[in-house]
């Protein structure tokens, strides 16, 4: 199947959201956990945590902004300076999926699906404590995306929780043996097969590989 710009536009919305939103493939599934300033917990599910610098630790994620539709997670963030980032796993996906649902303010999704919350550290923002990979951010920035209208949640790690089990002395995480689930568009959950390490890619090592 080929699809051009135009047709791409002139796709029926739905069907159109679900392609855009798959072609990109697997991606880090995540629950994005912050608290208001009347001490209400909030959770939601983000597709689209990326890495941003390893010194300092930063992690980014986007969110649409207040327009149309109020994005809790947003208000909190801004409101405390706080968030926390916790995967996944295999075993609770129905219950992450449903966060997703547009809860009143007043309503803790974590409450309404079965999950819990968690404080950790003295830190404001609550963890899911279904997950065993997760993380405590300080908001430092936010960047306007004026093209599509979102912004970019910037936050530095001030608290790393990882199993022991799916890191080894090098210090990589082996996501399949931390049940770290993927998604693929809105509403479809993958597991993760770990295939194979290679080493750092250097020119002079590269292989001859065969055309």
């Amino acid at each position: 199947m080929y699809l051009s710009k135009s047709d791409i536009k002139n796709t029926e919305r739905v069907k159109r959201l679900n392609i855009i939103n798959s072609v990109s493939g697997i991606k880090p599934g995540n629950l994005i956990g912050t608290r208001s300033s009347a001490d209400q917990a909030n959770l939601a599910i983000i597709s689209s945590v990326v890495h941003l610098g390893s010194s300092p630790a930063y992690l980014g994620f986007i969110i649409r902004p207040s327009n149309e539709v109020r994005r809790h997670t947003l208000e909190n963030i801004l409101e405390n300076g706080c968030f926390t980032i916790n995967h996944i796993q295999t075993n609770f996906i129905e219950k992450a999926h449903y966060t997703s649902a547009k809860f009143d303010a007043e309503v803790s999704e974590f409450e309404a699906c079965g999950l819990t919350e968690e404080q950790l550290y003295g830190f404001r923002a609550p963890f899911v404590g279904e997950s065993t990979l997760k993380m405590g951010l300080k908001h430092v920035e936010s960047v306007d995306i004026k093209s599509s209208g979102t912004q970019m949640i910037v936050g530095q790690i001030e608290h790393l929780i990882i199993p022991d089990e799916a890191m080894d002395e090098r210090g990589y995480i082996d996501l399949a043996a931390a049940n770290t689930a993927g998604i693929s568009g809105l509403n479809s959950y993958y597991g993760l097969e770990k295939l194979q390490d290679f080493p750092y890619a250097r020119v002079t090592e590269v292989p001859k590989f065969n055309v």
